[in-house]
């Protein structure tokens, strides 16, 4: 028995051991090719572009946004390939706003406050906290030695432009001249290397925000052309190679997908008693005068069971105000029904196909200053103005603005050999199925989805992180470099999506 016992006792030795060398075999891991760059030269790296550049998120610029912005991540892949240091003009704190002589010219960077995006300041004063000040002063100028030139807020031709300084405060702290330009500044730094990102974003962005109310217009094809090739002649003048982005359609971005068109829910105990009154005095008189005209749909009595949708100022509509003062006026009287008439006159009820900018939200079911009650509801009994909605007219000038910048840009990279981000096809990734990114699936949601800040515009650290990777990757494919497969990518545990308040 003992002997069998020993056999036994050995039996399982052996198989513990065979296990064990599987095992072993099993965890054995190809070591990572090391690092070439293939025929680029990061030994002078200069980003020039607008806030993605700069790092801004959060609706801010502040000291550790700048310091997770993706050039500065990108620098920091090129370092192990011969890079050279990367120097950023950073904020003098962590608030997010910026001061011009003494006064606010931005405000705090946004927290998450439990509910929803809110200002630092105020969740801080809700608190009970001391509010930290803005410290950074657009005027004291720190000079224009830097490696990042994403000036916040610049349209292709700022760029371009002398005396822009005078214009924006970004560029103001690191102008080397009050004559100076951006592009003439990144040149003084003699790169061997480019990124140039988000030209042509800020031109859609502007008239986007603005819900195409006139007041921020988009950029003429013929004058982003002239911008586009002056920046990229002179990045590519003393034989710097680069590497550009196209332009995202930013009507994807949580700050116009946000806000539901119907977001008017009779479960709401301040709206569901006022239902039938404003179905009896304002939606029932519109929709019979607007079924009148033939147009049937345009304003429905509200629903008591279903979300209803905002009222809207749609100035590509039909004007009827003659109509309505006309239908009123027996009833209203001609004074009053002239006032209906004025207001209503282009009015209609939202559809899924018009999109609300996302400080609308804080604007619907508001009282409007000078309006008589009980026409005075922000998107209840007032039409929600042109400045909080896109229209799909408006929509539809964004995407072809935007696919004609894009059709410029890549005719450029191409001409010139430079690598080129599809960012569009990103950002229309992430917004329709999500993008995967290490442990990591990420989508354009607002507060949740991990890419976009809380301002619904920027990204997150970890989504300029992803962003610096996508630079990587078509680096790798033009020039002949081997970041990702050497492993010298951003990782995405790296990198927060969201600053606590704490931070100062």
């Amino acid at each position: 028995m003992k002997t069998i016992k020993y056999i036994l006792l050995s039996a399982i030795l052996i198989g513990f051991s065979s296990c064990s060398e599987d095992d072993s075999n099993d965890m054995v891991v190809e070591p990572l090719p090391e690092l070439t760059t293939g025929s680029a030269d990061f030994s002078k790296y200069v980003a020039v572009g607008a806030s993605f550049t700069a790092g801004y998120t959060d609706g801010g610029l502040f000291i550790a946004g700048q310091e997770n912005s993706f050039p500065k991540i990108m620098s920091e892949q090129f370092a192990m390939g011969g890079g050279g240091s990367f120097t950023q003009p950073l904020m003098n704190d962590n608030t997010g706003g910026i001061l011009v002589g003494g006064t606010p010219a931005t405000g705090y960077r946004l927290v998450f406050g439990g509910a929803g995006p809110v200002p630092l300041n105020t969740y801080l004063t809700n608190l009970g906290a001391p509010v930290p000040p803005i410290t950074t002063e657009a005027g004291n100028n720190i000079g224009s030695n830097f490696n990042n030139f994403g000036i916040p807020g610049a349209k292709s031709w700022h760029l371009v432009t002398p005396g822009y300084a005078a214009l924006n405060p970004y560029y103001a702290r690191i102008a080397s001249a009050p004559t100076a330009t951006v592009l003439a500044d990144a040149m003084a730094q003699s790169p061997t290397f480019f990124s140039l990102s988000e030209v042509g974003g800020n031109d859609v962005l502007g008239y986007a925000t603005t819900g195409g109310d006139g007041t921020n217009t988009i950029t003429p094809i013929g004058q982003f052309d002239t911008a586009l090739n002056a920046l990229v002649n002179g990045l590519t003048s003393n034989g710097a190679k680069g590497v550009v982005t196209n332009v995202p359609y930013i009507t994807d971005l949580p700050h116009f997908t946000t806000v539901p068109y119907n977001a008017l829910n009779p479960s709401n105990p301040a709206l569901a008693p006022q239902i039938p009154t404003l179905n009896a005095q304002l939606y029932g008189p519109l929709d019979n005068i607007f079924t009148a005209y033939g147009e049937p749909n345009r304003v429905n009595p509200l629903s008591t069971t279903m979300a209803n949708p905002v009222l809207i100022h749609d100035e590509t509509a039909i004007n009827r105000s003659a109509e309505i003062t006309g239908a009123l006026t027996p009833v209203l009287g001609a004074q009053t029904a002239a006032v209906f008439g004025a207001i209503f006159g282009q009015a209609r009820q939202a559809t899924a196909s018009d999109l609300l900018v996302l400080p609308s939200s804080s604007v619907i079911a508001t009282t409007v200053a000078g309006i008589p009650a009980p026409v005075n509801v922000n998107g209840v009994s007032y039409p929600l103005q042109d400045k909080w909605v896109l229209l799909p007219s408006e929509q539809l000038e964004i995407r072809n603005a935007t696919d004609a910048y894009n059709a410029s840009i890549s005719s450029v990279a191409t001409s010139k050999g430079l690598a080129l981000v599809d960012l569009n096809a990103i950002l229309t990734q992430a917004a329709s199925s999500g993008i995967e990114f290490d442990d990591y699936q990420m989508n354009t949601s607002l507060v949740f989805g991990g890419l976009v800040s809380l301002d619904g515009v920027h990204l997150t650290s970890r989504g300029y992180a992803l962003m610096a990777n996508k630079f990587l990757d078509a680096i790798d494919a033009t020039y002949g470099s081997n970041f990702r497969a050497s492993g010298n990518v951003a990782k995405a545990g790296n990198y927060p999506t969201n600053f606590t308040p704490a931070l100062q």
